[in-house]
């Protein structure tokens, strides 16, 4: 399987116990309703599949999984920190007028003071908000994306107008 055939649901954080229980931390919003009978680590630029012989969902966006083949704590290390996928098929479907930050990705980004920032390469979760990530005048910068913030979503254009507060991006351009 390729990156290109898969979706990433989230990652390994740790292993529990000394059987092989890994703990995954999930990413992917709606993970209860996805299926775990094989999930793919990304083993150095790889996608590996590991069968899944147990698994118990958590509440708090993690689970604890067992995998076939892996009964010692030996065995679970290299998956450590790895990035879990599943098969693009298995992905849920989604309502069209449900809308997500993460949907914003490739999007242009125009502050309404600033002008045009750049492209969004990036939209990653953070607790409590999403964060993006442009490219401007040759220069990573990071912005929460908020309400506050956000002045409008022109989904045909692929256009994000915003309202960033005065000064936010001096930490990133200042040398």
């Amino acid at each position: 399987m390729k990156h290109e055939e898969a979706f990433y649901v989230g990652y390994v954080t740790k292993t529990r116990g000394l059987k092989g229980e890994v703990q995954i931390f999930f990413e992917f919003d709606e993970y209860e309703q996805l299926d775990f009978d094989v999930v793919f680590a990304d083993m150095n630029g790889k996608l590996v599949p590991y069968f899944v012989a147990e698994s118990k969902l958590q509440a708090n966006k993690t689970g604890y999984f067992n995998f076939d083949d892996v009964d010692h704590i030996d065995k679970a290390q290299p998956l450590l920190k790895k990035k879990l996928y599943l098969p693009l098929s298995q992905m849920p479907e989604r309502d069209e007028s449900e809308f997500f930050y993460t949907d914003l990705k490739g999007f242009k980004a125009v502050d309404e003071t600033l002008g045009e920032l750049g492209e969004i390469l990036e939209v990653n979760e953070y607790p409590q908000q999403f964060i993006a990530t442009v490219l401007y005048n040759e220069t990573e910068i990071l912005f929460p994306l908020n309400e506050d913030f956000i002045v409008e979503i022109d989904d045909e254009e692929k256009i994000l107008t915003l309202d960033l507060p005065e000064g936010l991006l001096d930490v990133y351009l200042e040398k």
